[in-house]
């Protein structure tokens, strides 16, 4: 008696016929993913939402129903906190020290991150080691000393004072950051310049930084972030009105043991509206110089 042995099915026909389905456990994964990416973006722009609702409330509205809509737009709120905390000249101060502070902190950065990453430095683990601590060691440790010695140097009270003190603030983070992103730029570029006649210097400005560009405007846009935001440093070293910049000009706003909150969110939505402008505008090139250096978890 023979048997008859059914075709076996081609080789992709079992592929085929579950190729268009989607892998009950990668749906469930991407479904959680969403989620959790949906609550974070809550969790992100809920006190912002929050924020702009009371600079658009009275205060009674806000006392009542600090969660609700506003019933009454009131868009004067922004005026009068424009001219009672003289936010212009804040965002002026606040313009000159985070440009002052980016080219600074570029230029240190700049040369220290090409010198550990290219050069054979003696010691250059322990370079990183010093840097690693200095930044994460907490700003109130300094600001006893650094008072003290401005002063003796008649450089309290002055803009070029604190974007001095920011220089070294900032500097450290940057340059591992802007290190971390030259150690991945391949070096054929600059044995070909050096074999072309080309210096220490030539390899610098015209081979690696022009490569380094991302990681610059990473750095650059992290610093002014990080200086336009600064609150301790500015309020302790700046006593002059007219040279406080925007981040202290909350206090204005403080009448005896009160606050006009309203106000107050009024100036913290025009304080946040020139930063929010500027990442907008610059996250694609944000984003890819941090996945770039290595900091990014990719």
């Amino acid at each position: 008696m023979t048997t008859t042995v059914p075709d076996a099915p081609p080789a992709g026909a079992a592929r085929g016929r579950g190729a268009g389905r989607p892998h009950p456990v990668t749906g469930r994964v991407s479904s959680l993913t969403y989620v959790l990416l949906c609550a974070l973006l809550l969790f992100a722009l809920g006190p912002l939402v929050l924020f702009a609702f009371s600079s658009l409330k009275t205060q009674s509205e806000l006392a009542t129903s600090p969660l609700s809509f506003p019933t009454s737009l009131r868009w004067s709120n922004f005026a009068t906190a424009w001219e009672q905390a003289n936010m212009g000249a804040g965002l002026l101060n606040s313009l000159i020290v985070v440009a002052g502070t980016v080219a600074g902190v570029c230029v240190i950065a700049g040369c220290a991150a090409y010198a550990m990453a290219r050069l054979e430095l003696p010691g250059s683990g322990t370079f990183i080691t010093y840097l690693l601590v200095s930044s994460s060691l907490p700003t109130q440790m300094f600001l006893v000393p650094l008072f003290y010695l401005w002063t003796k140097l008649n450089l309290y009270d002055s803009l070029f004072g604190l974007i001095v003190i920011y220089w070294g603030l900032f500097s450290p983070f940057a340059t591992l950051l802007l290190r971390s992103f030259m150690i991945t730029i391949p070096r054929e570029f600059e044995e070909a310049a050096r074999m072309d006649g080309a210096g220490e210097l030539r390899v610098l400005f015209q081979v690696v930084l022009p490569n380094a560009l991302p990681g610059f405007l990473t750095i650059a846009l992290v610093t002014a972030l990080s200086a336009y935001n600064e609150f301790l440093i500015a309020v302790t070293f700046i006593q002059d009105s007219s040279l406080l910049p925007v981040s202290t000009t909350f206090f204005t706003f403080q009448q005896g043991f009160t606050q006009d909150y309203t106000l107050i969110g009024a100036a913290g939505m025009i304080m946040v509206l020139p930063m929010l402008l500027l990442f907008l505008a610059l996250q694609r090139r944000f984003i890819e110089g941090v996945s770039s250096s290595g900091l990014g978890g990719a």
